[in-house]
């Protein structure tokens, strides 16, 4: 009860200050609005400091489908500011390759400009160092590269018709286009008649960029920018000092020798739009995602399954087990204790120590670790505070919610360790602390080389890399030192039951209480709970889609902890009942043998949905696969295990046992 009270509190605290935050126009970092004005305008109110004339336009990496390496917005040679002013950026932003800078496209507010010149690049085939820059901007066109400009914030869209009439706005438009020497048109392409010169590569050198804004009413001045989208497209322009957007598509013949000259230029125009409101702006792009409206439906369909089946699983446990402790009470004489069989036999051996009781200890400490981030970051994702607009919040929330959650690893790992009487408490505290992190940064760190070779621009510095190593030893490791050191200094668990000298022998089991047969049993539910968002989780990492469902994330995640928890503590009443007592492993595993139907999943994925080539980016792919799949494991398996302990805990405290 005292639990429920404290998480009821919280709730309410938060609702208060969600409530005051509307109240008094409080905006989190980095997400307040900013007020616009002509250039007239901000002159005569100069007691209006935020209202700007100038609207700077920034330049995110590219990215491609076809790819897991992106690359920074100056790797393919466009126009670059001269200043190369570059925001700051978050740990969140960093551990994702994000490069954010600023761009030569800067535009007055309510100025319309038609056709300005931005620069003019020139590459002579002959020179070995231009012809690389001119092949790695083809490479970037035939890979379906994309770029990804930010305006106030908010992603300059790119906004074309699909099936059914519908509008789908990209969050970003491609370098250009191919079509191959069989005349077959690639990617965008399509959307002209134009381009059809057989193996030649045609560049979008132009947009034209329409912002929206919206009058803020009851203000002094300024207004607030709604949307930004923009068109492409490619001109080769007779005039290069007068460009006149006119004339046929920018064309780059594959197999051309000598000098080539690509101008780059763009044109803006700025509407009013009243119906937009600054708050709801993101709207139009989240709306118009072509998988939106199936989610809904798919999603509720598979939230009512697993809750019925949740609800069957339950059903099932209390009333086999509500008749198993009332007949086993009732015997009061020895002959019918001699004829107890199932659960109760087995009860001088329930709490024998596991194998591997270190390893699994250890497994644990890390679990729990993962579990409270996870369940924290989702909270204050549901809460707003960790949008798609608040960029690398959510990556930074994580990691910086892990390391300081080393205190709880740390008292887990070594509570349970000490429970069957483990006395290795250094060896115990320095495996919580650096086996599974150490065992990740591993493999994110070959990953990060792999990507320092290629040049991609998702390389972590190596500042980058000391900091994470900084905040891993000189913070999570501390903390996992204290949790572990409070855990030892704790008397023991004490188990309801004594446990006997000489371990009782385990009668041949049946096929589906035999330990792989339950294993791989274990996993099908919880994982039917998750595959659909697991569907969208991928897109949003790999096909580069935005992700913004937290709220039905985090009812997945909840129902994904019920379904763990019912799955194996069900099987784990199977196995005593056949009079096997090795439960601690085994409700590890049942549970935690989800990821492996995730990597089965995520395999999958890569052979069917992605356009993925070239073995770095296979390499990549399955490498941060394989980290995703132990944290998953560890999440997963931790849970499934406390739920077995409680329930035989509990089952084992209200029998009678002589």
């Amino acid at each position: 009860m005292a639990v429920f009270h404290c998480v009821r509190v919280i709730f309410v605290l938060f609702l208060v200050c969600g409530s005051l935050r509307d109240a008094l126009s409080f905006y989190l970092p980095g997400l307040a609005p900013v007020s616009f004005c002509e250039k007239e305008e901000s002159d005569k109110n100069n007691d209006v400091p935020d209202c700007k004339s100038t609207i700077e336009l920034f330049v995110n990496r590219l990215d491609s489908v076809e790819s897991v390496l992106p690359y920074e917005y100056t790797a393919f040679d466009f126009c670059a500011d001269e200043s190369e002013k570059r925001p700051s950026e978050n740990l969140g932003q960093v551990l994702f390759g994000e490069r954010i800078e600023l761009s030569p496209y800067k535009f007055s507010f309510k100025k319309n400009l038609e056709c300005q010149s931005v620069c003019l690049k020139s590459y002579n085939t002959e020179k070995a160092e231009e012809k690389a820059k001119l092949d790695f901007l083809k490479k970037g066109m035939l890979l379906n590269y994309q770029h990804h400009w930010i305006v106030d914030n908010m992603p300059v869209t790119w906004c074309y018709d699909v099936e059914d009439n519908q509008k789908f706005c990209n969050p970003g438009f491609p370098i250009g286009c191919y079509v191959t020497d069989t005349g077959r048109p690639k990617d965008a392409c399509v959307v002209s008649a134009d381009f059809n010169d057989k193996d030649t590569f045609y560049i979008f050198n132009h947009v034209d960029i329409t912002i929206f804004y919206h009058v803020v009413e009851n203000e002094a001045a300024g207004a607030r920018l709604v949307a930004a989208k923009l068109e492409p497209k490619s001109y080769k322009y007779t005039n290069m000092e007068k460009p006149d957007c006119k004339g046929p598509p920018m064309s780059l013949n594959n197999k051309f020798n000598g000098e080539v000259k690509i101008p780059y230029t763009y044109s803006v125009k700025f509407v009013e739009d009243k119906q937009i409101r600054w708050a709801s702006r993101w709207d139009y792009i989240l709306e118009s995602m072509p998988h939106t409206n199936i989610q809904w439906f798919s999603i509720m369909n598979s939230l009512v399954i697993v809750l019925f089946l949740s609800g069957m699983v339950a059903m099932i446990m209390l009333r086999t087990l509500h008749k198993d402790i009332a007949r086993y009470n009732q015997m009061d004489s020895v002959e019918d204790a001699q004829e107890e069989f199932g659960w109760k036999l087995v009860h001088g051996d329930v709490f024998r120590p596991p194998r591997k009781g270190m390893l699994l200890s250890v497994f644990l400490g890390s679990g729990t670790q993962i579990f409270i981030m996870t369940f924290v970051t989702l909270f204050f994702a549901c809460l707003g505070f960790l949008s798609p607009a608040n960029r690398g919040a959510l990556m930074t929330c994580a990691v910086v919610l892990w390391v300081l959650l080393g205190t709880p690893a740390g008292y887990v790992a070594a509570r349970y360790y000490k429970s069957f009487g483990g006395e290795k408490w250094k060896t115990n505290v320095l495996l919580t602390a650096f086996l599974c992190p150490g065992v990740v940064f591993a493999d994110f760190f070959i990953m990060n080389l792999i990507l320092w070779g290629e040049g991609s621009s998702a390389a972590m510095p190596f500042g980058t890399l000391v900091a994470i190593l900084a905040l891993w030893f000189c913070i999570s490791v501390p903390l996992t030192f204290i949790g572990a050191y409070f855990g030892f200094k704790k008397s023991g668990i004490e188990h309801p039951v004594r446990t006997n000298q000489i371990p009782r022998q385990i009668p041949e089991q049946s096929f589906y209480t035999k330990p792989l047969p339950g294993i791989v049993m274990g996993g099908i539910l919880p994982f039917g709970c998750i595959f659909i968002q697991l569907f969208f989780i991928l897109n949003s990492i790999w096909s580069h889609q935005m992700y913004y469902m937290f709220g039905f994330l985090f009812l997945v995640f909840i129902i994904l902890v019920i379904t763990c928890s019912e799955a194996t503590v069900l099987l784990c009443y199977f196995h005593l009942c056949a009079e096997d007592y090795h439960w601690q492993w085994r409700s590890f595993l049942t549970s935690g043998f989800t990821a492996v139907y995730f990597l089965v999943y995520a395999i999958h994925y890569f052979f069917s949905k992605l356009q993925i080539s070239g073995l770095a980016s296979t390499i990549l792919y399955f490498g941060y696969t394989m980290i995703m799949a132990l944290i998953f494991f560890l999440f997963t398996g931790t849970i499934g295990f406390f739920a077995c302990f409680w329930f035989v805990t509990k089952i084992y405290s209200v029998v009678k046992v002589d």
